[in-house]
């Protein structure tokens, strides 16, 4: 089973956010969640909501116990463009950027040992 949990419109770059999310693709979402905690970037706050949302997701429609990350996407978003002012009177376009993540959870099935005996 596929739970998704999307955040849009956060203020951070889709380039400096997917440094964030590259680190976490196919882990475990305890795993992945420590790695947050103890990475020293300003987007991991936005993508650890959204984990912690997909795990909520998960949790209401299914009750395994261990999930692992499928998929983690960054897309770019709408970019809010400003204006400041540069040298002899000319005016220099800023770019903020906004990003929209996407989690993707799978449901992580424990391998049962199985015995030579048939039965």
């Amino acid at each position: 089973m596929e739970v998704i949990a999307k955040s849009k419109y956060i203020r951070q770059s889709p380039r400096k956010l997917r440094l964030v999310t590259d680190a976490l693709k196919g882990k475990e979402v305890q795993e992945s969640l420590n790695i947050l905690k103890n990475m020293p970037k300003r987007g991991t706050c936005a993508v650890e909501k959204t984990i912690n949302s997909a795990l909520k997701n998960a949790m209401q429609k299914s009750p395994a116990e261990e999930w692992k990350i499928k998929s983690i996407s960054v897309d770019g978003g709408p970019v809010l463009k400003r204006f400041r002012s540069a040298t002899m009177g000319r005016a220099v376009m800023v770019k903020k950027r906004t990003s929209h993540i996407t989690v993707v959870l799978e449901e992580l099935e424990r391998r049962k040992k199985q015995n030579g005996t048939k039965g």
